[in-house]
């Protein structure tokens, strides 16, 4: 962070998205705003109202893939042979509190409906998703966090 206060320009922003499911995310978040502080850095969430800001800090709760159960619209037109309806059964209702890891519920519900054999190529599943993502829709918590964020860095009608 002390690198990036040294060489930024004054009018860019800094994101940080950590994608961290084995530590306590209260924990991980106080650490990074005490980073971006030591560098010199106003956090989105310790700037007071109308105070400028140049580091938004987020994390994936409890692992990216979450925000793609929060989507299951765009989950479905991915992979078709994912219900509609996923969204509406216990497991799958709150998107960040998926038991058990959510890129091994992805993994296994992949698999279960035949669309892979065994490991799940990651990336490419990640952009199939994603792709039909819309962040209106999404019931991910953090992923709406993460939005609030951007919408913040570079106002709310830029971003579609």
């Amino acid at each position: 962070m002390k690198t990036y206060r040294q060489s930024i320009p004054g009018d860019w922003r800094i994101i940080v998205l950590i994608d961290e499911d084995r530590r306590d995310c209260h924990e991980l978040k106080a650490y990074l705003e005490r980073a971006a502080h030591e560098a010199g850095f106003v956090t989105k969430s310790s700037a007071a109202p109308n105070e400028d800001f140049r580091v938004v800090n987020r994390l994936a709760i409890e692992e990216l893939e979450a925000w793609f159960f929060g989507d299951v619209e765009a989950l479905h037109t991915a992979y078709p042979r994912i219900p509609k309806t996923l969204q509406y059964q216990r497991k799958y209702r709150n998107p960040d509190a998926i038991q058990g890891g959510t890129y091994e519920a992805l993994e296994r519900l992949l698999i279960r409906q035949n669309y892979f054999r065994e490991r799940i190529p990651k990336p490419t599943v990640a952009q199939n998703i994603a792709q039909h993502m819309e962040p209106h829709r999404n019931r991910s918590k953090s992923f709406q966090v993460f939005v609030e964020g951007l919408k913040a860095c570079v106002g709310e009608e830029s971003l579609v």
